[in-house]
């Protein structure tokens, strides 16, 4: 199966992030990427500079007319700025019983713009949170969920589990904000032990869009019909190569090469 994704994310100028950023790796990953557009902005590696919300009743407008015709094999959501959007998408997403659904809680832009009104938090741990396959944020984002701070390995295992608590069936907790040269990332899943997967951190300042490509190839995995495991472990190599290929283009945080190893990757 080659995977039908629909992607409801923030478009991004710069093509590093957001929607940009999720087409190009859905479709590295052999996916088919599909999209509802949730806000446009206007950004470059240096930040947002302008941003353009899309009205809820628009964002609908574009998945329902992708589900009716086109069919969804997995869900991913990224920048989702106003708590009306969140109520639309859970909506929708409530009549697609069984289908994956990859939540990426995108709250600041690498460049410290923030990307969720505060009066959105609620509504997307509430409405969401319970219906996402697997839950992805990066320590500042589940610093803000559990409203505490993460300081190393054993509090990321802890934090995990809370945040499972919070509604999800499986959570993928990433550490690349921690200090020190080996990145972790905990994986936990509804009646499992916590996993940690270690990798060497790559000293780069070119990773923007990693948690957006992250999510997306996940979501790729899930909707081609593989285990969460097996999703996140391809996820994770695919990002490893991309942040290690980076063309190295703008003056701040610049992009990955999601073509990087593009030949050995199986759909």
């Amino acid at each position: 199966m080659k995977g039908r994704i629909l992607i409801m994310a923030g478009s991004d100028s710069g093509g590093g992030a957001g929607i940009q950023a999720d087409i190009k790796t859905v479709t590295m990953l052999g996916g088919f990427a599909m999209t509802a557009v949730t806000v446009l902005t206007a950004q470059n590696t240096l930040g947002v500079h302008e941003v353009m919300p899309v009205s809820p009743a628009f964002v609908i407008a574009q998945m329902r007319c992708v589900m009716d015709d086109l069919g969804v094999d997995a869900f991913k959501s990224g920048m989702l700025d106003r708590a009306e959007v969140i109520e639309a998408i859970a909506g929708v997403l409530m009549t697609a019983v069984g289908i994956p659904y990859v939540l990426d809680p995108v709250m600041v832009a690498k460049g410290g713009a923030a990307l969720l009104q505060d009066s959105a938090l609620s509504a997307l741990k509430s409405r969401l949170l319970p219906l996402a396959s697997v839950l992805t944020p990066n320590l500042p984002e589940a610093e803000v969920l559990l409203d505490r701070r993460i300081g190393n390995r054993m509090e990321m295992v802890a934090a995990a589990h809370d945040l499972l608590a919070l509604g999800p069936r499986a959570v993928l907790l990433k550490g690349g904000h921690m200090e020190g040269d080996e990145l972790v990332d905990v994986l936990l899943a509804r009646g499992g032990a916590a996993e940690e997967f270690v990798t060497r951190r790559i000293h780069t300042r070119h990773t923007h869009g990693t948690g957006c490509t992250l999510a997306s190839a996940i979501a790729t995995g899930l909707g081609q019909g593989m285990s969460l495991r097996d999703a996140v472990v391809r996820a994770r190599a695919y990002v490893h190569k991309a942040i290690a290929g980076a063309p190295g283009y703008g003056s701040g945080a610049g992009p990955l090469d999601h073509t990087a190893g593009m030949a050995t990757w199986p759909s």
